[in-house]
């Protein structure tokens, strides 16, 4: 019985170490994701879809709609940029 007891408290041990050492881990990657994004999102910032999606996403705000024209683009790249601009218009009239 004894050597059960001491057994379960290792593993117990072991999982909460477990799931502390994760999280600090995660919370210490999580800049690094933050000013990645950032970057991401600054890049788009001479594209022209990118500048199309700030003007008709701050239009869309000062008109109170939601997102009134879907745009849809061929390359994956301009849909991203585009849908960030709209995204950084729409919330930067406010």
């Amino acid at each position: 019985m004894r050597m059960n007891l001491k057994r379960g408290f290792g593993v117990l041990a072991l999982a909460v170490g477990i799931g502390v050492g994760g999280s600090s881990v995660q919370a210490a990657g999580a800049p690094f994701f933050q000013e990645r994004e950032q970057q991401r999102e600054q890049d788009y910032s001479k594209n022209k879809t990118y500048q199309q999606g700030m003007r008709e996403g701050h239009a869309d705000q000062a008109r109170n709609r939601d997102h009134s024209k879907k745009r849809h683009f061929k390359k994956d790249e301009d849909q991203k940029a585009y849908e960030s601009g709209y995204q950084k218009g729409h919330v930067q009239s406010r």
